[in-house]
């Protein structure tokens, strides 16, 4: 395998076959509210997400779009200092009614400019730290 390869994303199949082990980045747990929407006419949507990552996120909806679909994303950190926002892919769905998952879709990140990557990074490391040491 070429190191390109290690880059490009999985197919829908391989995404499938291989859970978790196909994330390139370590999940932080975080509840954290969300407002997205898929048109630019549409209104915001407000879900909760259960995991942050630099690559993307996970948001608990019973009502999820179908892979693919671009997503307009903004959040901002618990004390409202910082607005972060950015444009997402939908590259997972898990739909309501299956009791084994969290109904919602994953996000992966495709548009954020560089400062608020810096922030999710920084949100990531200190999550995961304070995962790992309690």
């Amino acid at each position: 395998m070429c190191p390109s390869d290690e880059e490009a994303p999985m197919s829908d199949a391989e995404a499938a076959d291989s859970g978790d082990e196909r994330r390139r980045h370590p999940r932080a747990p975080l509840q954290l509210l969300i407002q997205y929407r898929f048109d630019t006419f549409e209104e915001f949507l407000a879900e909760y997400s259960t995991d942050l990552s630099v690559g993307g996120m996970f948001i608990k909806t019973n009502e999820p779009r179908e892979e693919g679909a671009f997503v307009y994303l903004q959040f901002a950190l618990k004390d409202g200092s910082r607005l972060i926002e950015g444009l997402g892919r939908v590259v997972r769905v898990n739909l309501p009614g299956d009791p084994a998952v969290v109904a919602g879709m994953g996000v992966e990140f495709v548009n954020f400019d560089a400062d608020s990557m810096a922030l999710i990074e920084e949100i990531v490391a200190r999550r995961l730290a304070q995962h790992r040491a309690g």
